[in-house]
């Protein structure tokens, strides 16, 4: 792989770490800022939906500056957010920091997606997007357990410094190893937003949406879950998310290499499989080794779907001109759909169906997008058949 795309494995390994490491924080920040956990899953709901906002919107702004300068600018914004959050004297404030934070991320993935499928050949795309990815496996393998270990150890405050110092990292890996990259050609707005009346990009984004959001259902609230159903200690919480970061890991590898070769089946198989772990989970979650076998598959079975939907939802725009904006949309859908599981865990949570209930609310959202995805199959099988149809008949 080009050396360049080191910086952006850097930035997303930063984005990544401030993005997961809420759920080992959650019972710490709640302590702190004297609030419910749901409440102070907010965290990670405000930041969720402060990508999917931001996402199109700094597209937009930049959509006449160069890649790199886009990128430059997008992790100074990173390291100012984590900076706000680590300072914060009161809980509006840390959710303030979360959203600067959040602006970041999408436009960063958007155009990082595009940047490292441009670097190498066609026949590599995907892996070239997953080995950018690979800087998120590797913040939950990571990242997020050393920042859970610093928040155990001294604070959660300590662990948004660490995270604001990987920041300034980005930015200077962005500036030495991102090449000089041309202005774009000025296009109108409404060009721009062509792509989203296409039934295929609309159902492959429904699929970002609802993916994701499966497994964040049941992560965001791993950290009382397991204390309080599975019996494991405080400090567990922290090699817990090592098994979910190691689950990231192998997922995207898997997805990455795979995809290249039957992306849809792909996505079929594990949409399918990450539901039914998930069903499992909440009826073993009392079971430790159960536990962190579920937390495993259901990590790597849930980021396997990743790097194909975001290519997925290029290759669908890119017929419509588009593909750097509907990237970085769909990056923000990703959030939404994180958004959206965090909101639904703790719905079913505040509504007395205990801390197992986000399993299987987060099952039911698997098998949405599975649906969603045999859906695009069968249009992508129709349109085929069509083309061969129409050239039969010019013969």
């Amino acid at each position: 792989m080009p050396v360049a795309l080191w910086a952006l494995v850097i930035g997303a390994f930063g984005i990544g770490t401030t993005e997961f490491v809420i759920s080992g924080l959650l019972p710490a920040i709640a302590a702190d800022f004297d609030v419910s956990i749901p409440v102070a899953a907010y965290m990670a709901t405000s930041y969720a939906l402060g990508v999917f906002v931001g996402a199109p919107v700094l597209i937009i702004l930049g959509s006449r500056t160069s890649k790199k300068s886009m990128l430059t600018f997008l992790a100074v914004l990173f390291v100012i957010g984590n900076l706000v959050t680590a300072v914060s004297p009161t809980f509006e404030i840390a959710i303030v920091g979360r959203v600067i934070t959040s602006l970041t991320h999408g436009a960063f993935f958007g155009i990082g997606s595009v940047l490292a499928a441009e670097m190498v050949p066609k026949e590599k795309r995907v892996s070239a997007i997953a080995f950018m990815f690979s800087g998120l496996t590797v913040a939950n393998l990571v990242g997020v357990p050393a920042g859970t270990w610093l928040s155990y150890q001294f604070s959660w405050q300590v662990t948004f410094y660490a995270i604001t110092a990987i920041g300034v990292a980005t930015v200077v890996g962005v500036l030495a190893l991102i090449p000089a990259t041309p202005k774009p050609k000025a296009q109108r707005v409404a060009h721009e937003f062509a792509a989203f009346g296409n039934a295929k990009v609309l159902l492959a984004m429904g699929i970002t949406i609802l993916g994701p959001a499966a497994f964040f259902t049941s992560i965001t609230y791993i950290a009382p879950m397991m204390t309080d159903v599975a019996g494991f200690s405080e400090g567990s919480v922290t090699w817990l998310l090592m098994v979910f970061g190691f689950g990231l890991f192998v997922g995207n590898w898997l997805g990455g290499r795979y995809a290249d070769r039957a992306l849809m089946p792909m996505l079929y198989f594990t949409l399918l499989a990450q539901a039914v772990v998930l069903f499992v989970f909440h009826f073993v979650a009392s079971s430790q080794v159960a536990s962190v076998i579920c937390i495993f598959l259901m990590a790597a079975f849930g980021f396997a779907t990743v790097s194909p939907i975001q290519k997925l939802v290029m290759d669908k725009a890119k017929a419509a001109g588009a593909p750097t904006l509907a990237s970085a949309v769909n990056i923000g859908l990703f959030n939404l759909g994180n958004a959206l599981g965090a909101w639904f865990g703790g719905f079913v949570i505040a509504h007395g169906l205990g801390f197992t209930s986000p399993n299987w609310a987060g099952g039911l959202l698997s098998f949405g997008a599975l649906v969603l995805a045999l859906a695009s199959g069968l249009l992508d099988r129709r349109s085929v058949s069509t083309t061969v149809q129409n050239a039969l008949q010019e013969q």
